[in-house]
């Protein structure tokens, strides 16, 4: 499917069979009948999916990547590759688990390659295209009454994203999802094609770094 032919806001929704169940349990149906129509060709229905995880799958990939415009465009490459890809789903976990492997797995990549340019973490791109640097926009009430708090603050949030910098794209995508996104260990290795007991690992070292590299900042 060429890229402008996707649209994430299509008119209307596609009709599904009338169901007296209710709650979590028939919004799963409604999801497993949406994908299965996707499955078969069903613009329709997988407008209908990606309107339901679209913002989802935008927040996460701009807090992975730091950049509104990166996160447009891989938040458009992920439902483009879910849909390419749709066929191969069978249903082994949940959308949500999958489509997050898809944008977890493009914000690497991404990740991999700014860190072989060494950008600067501190600075982002907004969705005009200017340069924003993310120490300077924290908005802070009590800085005026404060400002040996707020440049500690500066200092601090500075400090932690040297220490991020210094772990290896898969460590700090572990330690983003864990503790800014608050994914469970188990979901984390789904999403990462590996096991729980390895993101886990992963965390611990990612952890253990970062203690370290804060200690030598200090």
């Amino acid at each position: 499917m060429p890229a402008d032919a996707l649209r994430f806001l299509s008119p209307g929704k596609p009709r599904l069979q009338s169901s007296r169940m209710s709650g979590p349990l028939r919004e799963n149906l409604q999801e497993t009948d949406l994908i299965r129509e996707a499955q078969g060709g069903s613009r329709t229905a997988f407008d209908s999916l990606v309107r339901q995880y679209d913002q989802a799958v935008l927040r996460l990939a701009m807090h992975l990547t730091g950049s509104e415009q990166d996160a447009q465009d891989i938040q458009q490459e992920a439902f483009l590759k879910a849909w390419r890809y749709l066929g191969n789903f069978r249903f082994e976990c949940s959308f949500y688990t999958w489509i997050y492997r898809i944008v977890t797995n493009l914000c690497l990549d991404h990740l991999r390659r700014r860190k072989a340019r060494r950008e600067d973490q501190a600075v982002v791109i907004d969705a005009s295209g200017e340069e924003m640097d993310l120490l300077t926009n924290v908005s802070d009430d009590r800085a005026g009454a404060n400002p040996a708090r707020e440049l500690e603050r500066k200092f601090l949030g500075q400090s932690i994203l040297i220490a991020l910098d210094a772990l290896t794209p898969r460590e700090r995508m572990v330690f983003e999802l864990k503790h800014y996104q608050g994914l469970r260990l188990r979901t984390i290795g789904e999403m990462l094609n590996t096991t729980e007991e390895t993101a886990k690992n992963t965390l611990f070292r990612a952890t253990k770094k970062l203690r370290a590299r804060l200690a030598e900042l200090r």
